[in-house]
């Protein structure tokens, strides 16, 4: 009892209630020290969505849409490096594109291609924005891209020039594989690079090849230092 005969709860000498664990009274909730409740999976009490480590949502679709963009950047390694087999396993057989001077089936178009790249010391092929909408075992997929095609001599406008295009593509599903069924190569401008604005590589280091000879093409992973070869 008190002096003043009100009751006194045991371990506080002003009369409030103490809670088991926190000297200040607040209540402690299992596992976390601040009384803050903890969902089981993260230290953070975030919930944590499965698939995913960090706890972010895995998009339904999100493969498809990965293997899809996949097909685009082979097609524009297989054009850059000249691999021709590369670019026809980005069609489904019965494919169709239809590009600026060509409109036909897809081995036609491998076939145009075979005697059109040749005629460049280079090209590359840049790809930005894309949009990609599918539904089932269909998607029709947009990307913008910009490519660069260079030869000699380096005045000529028909061999040294960059274009602004859009890659509008019906790809199907077939057999669990996406490719192109359908291409439409729309070219939206043309610009000449000029002969003066060419300069050299500035120093000795790696240049691209256009074939089966370039560094993309090495066995991967490379061997790790040390290790046995062959």
């Amino acid at each position: 009892m008190s002096d003043d005969g009100a009751p006194v709860t045991p371990g506080r000498g002003d009369g409030a209630p103490v809670t088991p664990g926190r000297g200040d009274g607040a209540p402690v909730m299992p596992g976390r020290g601040d009384g803050a409740p903890v969902t089981p999976g993260r230290g953070d009490g975030a919930p944590v969505t499965p698939g995913r480590g960090d706890g972010a949502p895995v998009t339904p679709g999100w493969q498809d849409r990965a293997e899809i963009a996949d097909v685009v950047l082979r097609y524009c390694r297989g054009v850059d490096r000249l691999d021709l087999p590369l670019i026809r396993s980005c069609y489904h057989d019965g494919g169709i594109d239809h590009h600026t001077g060509f409109d036909g089936d897809a081995d036609s178009y491998v076939a145009w291609l075979s005697g059109l790249l040749p005629r460049f010391t280079g090209t590359m092929h840049m790809v930005g924005n894309q949009l990609i909408e599918v539904i089932g075992d269909v998607a029709r997929c947009e990307t913008y891209g910009t490519a660069h095609h260079w030869g000699e001599p380096a005045g000529d406008p028909g061999l040294n020039f960059v274009t602004g295009f859009r890659y509008v593509d019906r790809m199907e599903r077939r057999d669990g594989e996406w490719r192109i069924a359908e291409r439409w190569a729309v070219r939206e401008w043309t610009r000449t690079i000029a002969a003066e604005t060419v300069r050299p590589k500035e120093g000795e280091g790696p240049s691209p090849h256009r074939d089966r000879t370039d560094p993309v093409y090495l066995d991967w992973p490379p061997p790790q230092p040390g290790a046995a070869v062959g």
